[in-house]
Order: structure tokens, then C-alpha cells, then sequence
């Protein structure tokens, strides 16, 4: 009983400090100092709805729009609830299969030569809002046609809305495919 009763308490000690105490500090720190991020970062249309957050990759399948990476997560494509990857590795069948499928669905798009990865193989968690300016680019040709915009028009938001490194050094390049549709939209 002499060791039961402090590991107990250190039980209940730790519970209340590390899930209680420590998570409120953090989210009251969060909520001060980056507001919109500990809200979600959602994007809010001209009438202040909310339509997406530019944490989450959104489906869009519509020609007129720039296509975003393939989601794994479970139930429907893009569900933060059910965050996943499809664990495949490059030599697994169903995978070969599903990347050979979406390269003959984009080259029947009107996309020539090679196909970016991101445009083909979901990320690692299935919500991945970005593609890579090259993923963009291959794109333009398609969304200017069915626009009826210019490519030099489409090449210029594409690098309009293409993020840095964080901090200079930390990751690639990447394009947010929601805010760049959002904008192509409110081009009309």
C-alpha cells in the first residue's frame, strides 16, 4: 500500500498537470499570440462564411479548377476525421495500378509529358492542401482553356499565390490549391 499511494497521486498529479493545466496554457498562449491559426485558419467567402481552412486540402474535380493531390483518408476524400495515408509501398500492385490510373486520367486532360508525384500519390496524411509549382503549371494549360483566360494570366497568379520556404530554408515551395481557386473565381 506504501507504493500504491504515491503512484496514484503522481497518476492524478500528472493527469491534471499534463492534460488539464499544460494543454490550457498552450491554447490560451495559442489563441493570443496566433489567432487565426489556433482557430483553424479558415478561409471566409465575401459574405464572412466559412469555406475551407487552408490547413485542409478540399476536393476539386471541376476542369476549371487547379487540381489538388489525391487523399487517402478514410470514408471521403479529404475528411480531417479520418487523417491517413495509404500505407502502400512503391512496389505494392494496387498502388502501381492507382498511380498509373490518375497519370492516364490527367494525360487524357490534355497534361503532356511527365506528371508531377504530387498530383498523383496522396501525401502521407490525405489532407495535404498544396501542390508543388510544377504540380500548378501543368495544369494551366487545361484551366486556361476552359476559362478562356491566358496562360501568362494563369502563370502569373500561380506564382502570385506560391508560398516560400518557412523561414527561408524549411520545406519547398508549395501552392495553396484552395485560396488559388477561391481567387481564380473571383477573377469573373
Amino acid at each position: 500500500m506504501k507504493e500504491i499511494k504515491p503512484a496514484i497521486l503522481f497518476f492524478v498529479v500528472f493527469t491534471i498537470i499534463c492534460g488539464g493545466i499544460y494543454p490550457a496554457v498552450v491554447t490560451g498562449i495559442a489563441s493570443v499570440a496566433f489567432p487565426r491559426q489556433a482557430k483553424g485558419s479558415f478561409i471566409t467567402d465575401k459574405n464572412n462564411r466559412e469555406i475551407g481552412s487552408s490547413l485542409i486540402g478540399q476536393p476539386f474535380s471541376d476542369p476549371k479548377y487547379f487540381w489538388p493531390r489525391p487523399s487517402a483518408a478514410t470514408d471521403f476524400g479529404y475528411n480531417p476525421m479520418g487523417s491517413s495515408g495509404s500505407n502502400s509501398g512503391p512496389t505494392n500492385p494496387d498502388f502501381i495500378k492507382a498511380v498509373g490510373d490518375r497519370v492516364k486520367a490527367l494525360h487524357d486532360t490534355g497534361i503532356a509529358g511527365e506528371v508531377p508525384a504530387d498530383l498523383v500519390e496522396a501525401s502521407a496524411s490525405g489532407l495535404d492542401p498544396h501542390i508543388t509549382p510544377e504540380a500548378a503549371h501543368v495544369q494551366i494549360a487545361r484551366v486556361a482553356k476552359v476559362r478562356g483566360i491566358t496562360e501568362e494570366a494563369l502563370t502569373k497568379l500561380v506564382a502570385a499565390h506560391t508560398e516560400g520556404r518557412q523561414l527561408g530554408f524549411l520545406g519547398e515551395p508549395r501552392v495553396n490549391v484552395l485560396e488559388l481557386n477561391l481567387k481564380l473565381d473571383s477573377l469573373k
